[in-house]
């Protein structure tokens, strides 16, 4: 079917594009963009979109699916549903599955429940260590023919200096990116929250930032050392943004991103003892928010991802200390990255860059998050001035363990394509 989207504001950075225009679609593909239809091009269908924005498919870096195993509510086709509700076309799954994702069966099996479902394009990342135990190596070469875009720990990242450091080397020696989450398990000394007055205040056990940064200094000197591409995941500290910054001012090849709900949300939040508000990493304090979204406005660091973990309700009716930490966010990735585009100053093809063209460089993978002639016409349809509230009852994702039910949003996503078909149409009531 070709089909011609019309008088769109078209924003790709990408190709540095933003104006109003149409694009084309024949085949599955984006066959042209411009006042003029490509030769030839005859289109089955139209779609008016004046006044409304036109943006590539979001690629999320970071999505739990809940497929294979049981460890979350949910599984690909339900969440990939909840991924295009958001705009998201694109998203990587990290290994923390069950059975753990350390081998080519679990793989091909998580890419075959994503081509059933054919909703979205699930790409899974491989664990770094067997079962994510931090001790015996991956068969990486593995893992990285069966489709592993990337590399990872998950949430439970490498104590030992010595198997990370032989796990970087063997991963350079395969030019596959590695994800890093930064912890030390003896500084976070099972602790629930950012140590600060609120934790003092309300006697939970406290997560110091040097948690974070102590691993972060660690890690940087072994990526240096072994010369790897490393992608830090979820980096939540001030600090950790001045200790990124060092390092790409002396040229290391790192990139970072920032989970969505870190730019909005605080310790302050957690006053409540709401166990929706227990992520991990912690929420950190007003000065980290803020030093967070002002290296997102100066490019330090590169993507934001949703750290989608849907989480059945029993996980969350615990109290705050003995919850599951983690975050519904699929389908508020896009709106919260608006909400500070309309309320922080933050650039509009800054927050777009985000989560489309730089999220894709970082993998490798120029194909998605782009509106290139010829990639996969995957893109979503956006109602800018579209005001809308989250509601527990029309959330697609089976996980409804979000803090931001309640919240009003302005701009929201209206129709969804991914390989030229329609995937998510908007129905408001």
């Amino acid at each position: 079917m070709r089909l011609m989207i019309k008088n769109a504001r078209i924003i790709d950075p990408s190709q540095n594009l933003d104006r109003v225009t149409h694009l084309y679609i024949a085949r599955g593909r984006i066959a042209g963009i411009g006042d003029e239809a490509p030769e030839g091009f005859s289109a089955d269908q139209e779609i008016d979109a004046t006044g409304k924005w036109l943006l590539p498919g979001l690629v999320d870096l970071k999505a739990r699916l809940g497929d294979p195993g049981s460890n979350f509510a949910g599984n690909i086709a339900s969440e990939t549903k909840a991924a295009v509700a958001g705009g998201i076309t694109s998203l990587c799954c990290p290994p923390d599955t069950s059975p753990v994702n350390d081998s080519q069966a679990v793989t091909e099996l998580i890419q075959r429940r994503a081509r059933q479902a054919a909703t979205a394009f699930v790409m899974p990342v491989g664990a770094l260590t067997q079962g994510l135990e931090g001790e015996l190596l991956s068969g990486i070469y593995s893992l990285q023919q069966a489709g592993c875009v990337a590399l990872s720990q998950a949430d439970r990242p490498i104590q030992n200096s010595l198997t990370l450091k032989n796990a970087l080397e063997y991963a350079v020696s395969h030019d596959m990116v590695v994800m890093l989450r930064c912890e030390d398990q003896k500084l976070k000394n099972n602790g629930v929250a950012h140590s600060g007055p609120v934790s003092s205040r309300l006697g939970l056990p406290p997560i110091p930032p040097s948690a974070e940064t102590a691993a972060l200094a660690r890690d940087l000197i072994l990526v240096e050392e072994a010369g790897i591409r490393a992608h830090f995941s979820q980096i939540s500290c001030a600090r950790s943004v001045e200790l990124i910054a060092e390092a790409k001012k002396r040229g290391l090849p790192v990139t970072c991103d920032v989970a969505i709900h870190q730019l909005h949300l605080s310790e302050m939040d957690v006053m409540g003892f709401n166990s929706l508000f227990h992520t991990s990493p912690p929420l950190r304090s007003l000065e980290d928010k803020s030093a967070l979204q002002m290296g997102l406005k100066h490019g330090i660091i590169d993507a934001v991802v949703s750290d989608h973990t849907p989480l059945e309700r029993d996980d969350k009716l615990l109290p705050f200390g003995e919850s599951r930490p983690g975050i519904s966010g699929l389908e508020t990735l896009l709106p919260l990255l608006l909400k500070l585009v309309n309320e922080n100053g933050l650039d509009l093809m800054t927050a777009v860059r985000s989560v489309t063209q730089t999220p894709a460089a970082i993998l490798g993978r120029n194909v998605i998050g782009s509106l290139e002639i010829g990639n996969s016409a995957d893109l979503c349809i956006v109602d800018p001035q579209a005001t809308w509230t989250l509601e527990e009852e029309r959330m697609l994702s089976e996980g409804k363990n979000s803090p931001f039910i309640g919240w009003e949003f302005t701009g929201q996503v209206e129709q969804t394509f991914f390989q030229g078909r329609p995937v998510f149409r908007n129905n408001p009531i």
